[in-house]
């Protein structure tokens, strides 16, 4: 199950997430998003935990807790929306 982890102190690393989750079981993954420009956190990232019921159990345990002075959102990632080209109004 992809989680959408958001919230997040611009300080956290890669590491911190993988440390804060990998005590409800697999870690397959983690994508912290980044500012392609700058390099600096965007402030959300996406874990990636293999078994269904364990990405379940992080998510309950994890949603509104305090991660490095922060309170976190922890949700089941959903897919990105296709996005429609923008027109100059309806006919």
């Amino acid at each position: 199950m992809n989680i959408y982890v958001g919230n997040l102190a611009y300080q956290v690393t890669e590491d911190d997430l993988r440390s804060a989750f990998a005590p409800y079981g697999e870690v397959a993954s983690v994508a912290l998003v980044k500012d392609k420009f700058s390099g600096e956190s965007k402030g959300f990232a996406f874990v990636e935990m293999p078994v269904q019921a364990q990405a379940e159990e992080a998510i309950k345990r994890l949603d509104g807790q305090a991660l490095k002075g922060r309170d976190i959102r922890v949700n089941q990632a959903r897919p990105k929306k296709e996005s429609r080209p923008r027109g100059h109004g309806r006919f």
